[in-house]
């Protein structure tokens, strides 16, 4: 199976410093194989015979005994990151300001999230819900400052505990997915 891992907060302004190369020789050490990552910022492939829930297990473990800082993150099986691309609405394809993805962790409740945006008033933006993240997009960069993402979503309790993609990283991962065997 191959699967895709996306690390949340990592090497961002110096902190949290991981170095990628040494990163992908402990997931090799836990018998992960072909393991790739794409840009610094902690999305890697890999493959294994292992379960879903044995990997999160194994890199649970990992992260935990090789930082000293707590690193969220998301795992999705190819399949799973290719049929959220593949459900997206048509909004998601158009000319927008901004486009995110907010990737739901393990160990995150969705329904945090869920019950925060049933709840916001959205000013100038739109979402959609995927199984495994939101899409969400902002049409005018100008009144940016007024959305409900810039304004609400940092002061979520669940905030710490997605990690988000820009679109154009979203889309890029999707191609590098898609071109694997």
């Amino acid at each position: 199976m191959r699967y895709i891992l996306l690390l949340r907060g990592i090497n961002v302004g110096g902190k949290n410093k991981v170095v990628m190369s040494e990163l992908k020789a402990l997931l090799e050490e836990v018998n992960f194989q072909d393991v790739h990552s794409y840009i610094n910022s902690g999305n890697l492939f890999f493959s294994s015979t292992d379960t879903l829930d044995i990997c999160i297990c194994k890199i649970k473990d990992l992260l935990e005994s090789h930082y000293e800082f707590s690193i969220p993150f998301a795992l999705l099986t190819k399949e799973e990151y290719l049929e959220e691309k593949t459900n997206l609405p048509d909004w998601w394809n158009e000319d927008l300001a901004r486009r995110d993805v907010l990737f739901f962790s393990y160990q995150l409740d969705k329904s945090s999230v869920l019950d925060f945006l049933r709840q916001a008033n959205f000013y100038n933006e739109i979402i959609h819900i995927g199984n495994h993240a939101v899409f969400w997009g902002k049409f005018d960069e100008a009144e940016y400052l007024k959305t409900t993402y810039h304004k609400q979503l940092l002061k979520q309790n669940f905030y710490k505990k997605i990690t988000i993609r820009n679109g154009n990283t979203f889309e890029k991962i999707a191609q590098i997915l898609e071109s694997e065997k």
